[in-house]
């Protein structure tokens, strides 16, 4: 099978000759066709960081294996690795954490076991990257959680968590303040859960989530979360087993897959052959898994356990009184182990089955669609304005234009209403929410709505603008706090 291959900026390069070497070294029946993507080619004057033959030959294959890559800073260009999985649309981020023997972590030094998975979304969230000035003083960014989105990721996690023999699965999310997208996400999560009838389900607050984990991680098994909290918590699982030079990542999509080290590139040490191959290592072997070669992987993974069990260490870890090895030392290590079981939680022989790639020859974009049908209707509007007037100065100018049975029911600032009821102790920013409503019995048009809009305009200065739909009886926005 032939995969195409990313070597990376920095210490990318070496890393990536180093896995290789152990998998030629394995005769892994993989063949690899090198593409051109990472800082260089920003440098090149290529915007998304990879040449247009890099991007066909990516999609003609569906597999990529990378190394680390760097994004220019400064430059208003887009981080290639994020671009990358949400051009192909990796759905699924698939980080695995386990307790690895001569890596020694508080919990392994304590004799607590790790051995969790965390799936993060990796498509939507604030990573869709849409930002706005709304004045000089306020930005905003808009947050996308999809139940199409939604649902691709968490019925990955549950088949994922299914053949896994997994005890338990969990939604980490914040609904309790960000009741509908969160709120979406954990309804999901939710419907999905009873079609899993065998796995235990439940759902925390990703604040308790991360302190459990960094008292009990062992309690968990599977946890899947939104993108940014998806990020943050499964840097902070990396931590508990040694570093992101022991976390392997996995971006599963339907057509297209990316393997990848979620480290940096580490430009301090580049050229040196002194970088730890294994957070890649552990990603190939997931890529090897993912293509059906279980036996490889075992074989290798088993070897790589077995060196780090007996104090073979590059120079970022390991018992200091041992002398550290470079790369190219480190990776034959491995060679040489090959057959070897270690002492502490071997990897069981698994049997190989046939990758069946999806197909890929398609001519028009999927559209994430659910089978939702409510019956939908206006009712209101949300005017983001910019001005310095104090709450009832502004809410006098904002009733004398209410039109179309509109009328002015909230003003917030930053999220707290401040009209008509509010605190003079709430501080401002030149950036209000000014929300009309009317009846719902007697939904609106959007004609009614640019009505307001102009009328509006004329004292102020309109920055965005918000509808407020209902689908059915139930109300799809949210309240202002303290309304």
């Amino acid at each position: 099978m032939k995969i195409a291959v990313a070597k990376g900026d920095g210490i990318g390069p070496e890393i990536m000759e180093a896995v290789i070497g152990v998998f030629n070294a394995a005769k892994v029946p993989l063949e690899y066709q090198f593409v051109d993507m990472g800082k260089w080619v920003f440098d090149k004057g290529f915007s998304n960081g990879m040449t247009p033959e890099a991007k066909d030959t990516i999609e003609q294959l569906g597999i990529l294996f990378k190394g680390p890559m760097e994004t220019p800073k400064g430059k208003g260009v887009k981080s290639v690795n994020v671009t990358a999985r949400k051009t192909w649309n990796t759905y699924a981020n698939d980080r695995k954490f386990q307790t690895l023997s001569g890596v020694d972590t508080v919990f392994s030094k304590a004799g607590i076991n790790i051995d969790l998975t965390i799936v993060r979304e990796n498509i939507e969230d604030t990573y869709g990257g849409i930002e706005h000035m709304l004045t000089q003083d306020v930005a905003i960014a808009r947050r996308f959680i999809t139940r199409g989105g939604s649902e691709q990721v968490i019925r990955y996690a549950f088949e994922m968590a299914q053949k896994k023999g997994a005890r338990r699965i969990t939604c980490g999310h914040k609904a309790n303040i960000m009741k509908l997208t969160d709120g979406l996400f954990l309804e999901v999560f939710n419907e999905i859960a009873k079609e899993y009838p065998n796995l235990k389900a439940d759902d925390v607050i990703v604040d308790d989530l991360c302190m459990k984990l960094v008292s009990r991680p062992d309690l968990f098994d599977v946890i899947i979360l939104t993108n940014l909290q998806g990020d943050i918590v499964s840097d902070l699982c990396a931590g508990l087993v040694g570093g992101l030079g022991f976390a392997p990542s996995s971006n599963i999509g339907d057509h297209i897959s990316i393997f990848e080290a979620v480290h940096g590139t580490a430009p301090d040490i580049a050229g040196k052959n002194i970088a730890n191959p294994t957070s890649l290592l552990l990603s190939g072997l997931n890529m090897l898994r993912h293509l059906g070669m279980m036996e490889k992987a075992v074989m290798i993974e088993n070897a790589l356990l077995s060196t780090l069990e007996s104090g073979i260490h590059t120079g970022d870890f390991g018992d200091k009184s041992i002398p550290s090895v470079n790369t190219t030392v480190f990776a034959q290590a491995i060679i040489d182990n090959f057959g070897k079981q270690p002492t502490h939680h071997p990897k069981p022989s698994l049997q190989d089955f046939d990758f069946i790639p999806t197909n890929r020859a398609i001519t028009k974009n999927p559209m994430l669609l659910s089978s939702k049908n409510e019956p939908h209707k206006i009712v209101g509007a949300d005017f983001f304005i910019e001005t310095t007037l104090q709450p009832n100065e502004l809410a006098a100018l904002a009733i004398k234009q209410e039109k179309n049975q509109l009328k002015l029911v909230t003003i917030s600032n930053r999220g707290t209403q401040v009209w008509p009821t509010g605190s003079v102790f709430t501080n401002l920013v030149n950036q209000y929410r000014l929300r009309f409503e009317t009846d719902p019995a007697s939904p609106l048009a959007q004609a009614d709505i640019i009505d307001l809009y102009a009328a509006l305009s004329k004292d102020f200065k309109i920055s965005s603008l918000e509808l407020l739909n209902m689908w059915g009886d139930k109300k799809a926005y949210s309240l202002a706090q303290g309304q």
